[in-house]
């Protein structure tokens, strides 16, 4: 899409609304004069009959007081001394309002946008942080995500914030009262791929890190997750099941948002290890110690599952999760019956 703002220079006689003239198309038709074409050639070229820009001639030239073209019979016409004049005003006009026009055309264009994409999305997806959910989102249009915790996704599901929500769980009994809340609330729960979340820890793993109590070592700098995400409440509830006390870690309190942020904080040497998923670890070239599988599902209220943008989501997620290292695409509740 092109928008282009132009100026406008009209006359207009007597106050009449219809016997106004355009001057910019008549400089056109003057230039073509001043060039060497008949009148019958120039009238031609800017889509007018002969009759009629023979007439608005007139009319300018009445309301002007001053002729525009001297007709000499069998000679054709030329510009007087006024029609060079007016030519050159109105392209002088144009030029410097350019600057001022494209100003204008790109506020209207940015506005414009601005309104298409906000009309195009349709549908609130709440999800805890995942690169493939943010792949699968991007080839489906009218669906906005925005990366919260599993469990304010959840909170925004249900208070109706929401329309798609996206969480993981890493045992069991935490699935199944998740998804006992969701049920009786009229929400449909997709289970759609099962991941792998470890240590990240730097190339080679130099500190030789291979379980959590290694954490407690004073040389170690940890990096976690913020609160309220599904990734945080794995870790403690590994610390818990293993013993390990959260204030003997080294950045127990230092927080990302994501498991890209994670990585990039051990790429910068500010931490040597996190928390993670191992898609992200082989991408950034880092090591992967696995502790626990975990399923990632997505819950939605029944009016979206009949929309085709939420079956395609899931089908997207599936199929990226596939092709995706630390991924295994999860497609029948039979496949994960005692989490549910």
């Amino acid at each position: 899409m092109r928008i282009e703002v132009r100026p406008t220079l009209i006359v207009k006689t007597q106050g009449d609304r219809k016997s106004s003239v355009d001057l910019i198309w008549l400089s056109q038709l003057l230039k073509d004069i001043g060039r060497g074409s008949s009148l019958v050639v120039a009238s031609k070229k800017s889509g007018a009959s002969y009759r009629g820009a023979w007439g608005k001639l007139n009319q300018v030239e009445e309301a002007l007081g001053m002729p525009l073209i001297t007709r000499t019979k069998g000679h054709g016409s030329i510009l007087t001394e006024f029609g060079n004049f007016l030519i050159q005003f109105i392209g002088d006009m144009q030029a410097g309002y350019t600057e001022h026009g494209n100003l204008y055309q790109d506020i209207l264009l940015k506005e414009v946008k601005k309104i298409q994409k906000a009309e195009s999305i349709r549908w609130k997806f709440f999800s805890s942080s995942d690169s493939v959910i943010q792949k699968a989102v991007s080839d489906v249009e009218g669906i906005e995500l925005k990366i919260t915790g599993s469990g304010e996704s959840l909170e925004r599901l249900l208070n109706k914030e929401a329309h798609i929500a996206g969480y993981h769980v890493s045992d069991q009994k935490s699935s199944k009262a998740i998804y006992q809340r969701l049920a009786k609330n009229d929400i449909e729960i997709y289970p759609v791929m099962k991941r792998t979340q470890g240590l990240i820890v730097k190339k080679g793993n130099p500190l030789h890190i291979r379980s959590l109590e290694d954490l407690t070592g004073k040389k170690v700098r940890f990096i976690n997750r913020q609160i309220g995400s599904g990734t945080r409440l794995l870790l403690d509830t590994l610390l818990m099941e293993e013993g390990v006390d959260p204030t003997d870690i080294n950045g127990y309190l230092a927080e990302e948002f994501t498991h890209s942020a994670v990585a990039n904080a051990i790429l910068a040497g500010k931490a040597d290890v996190g928390l993670g998923v191992k898609s992200i670890a082989l991408e950034n070239g880092l090591g992967f110690v696995p502790l626990r599988d975990e399923i990632f599902f997505i819950a939605m209220h029944q009016e979206m599952a009949k929309q085709t943008e939420a079956s395609k989501l899931i089908r997207k997620i599936r199929s990226a999760s596939g092709e995706t290292p630390g991924y295994k695409a999860v497609s029948l509740n039979r496949q994960i019956q005692e989490w549910l």
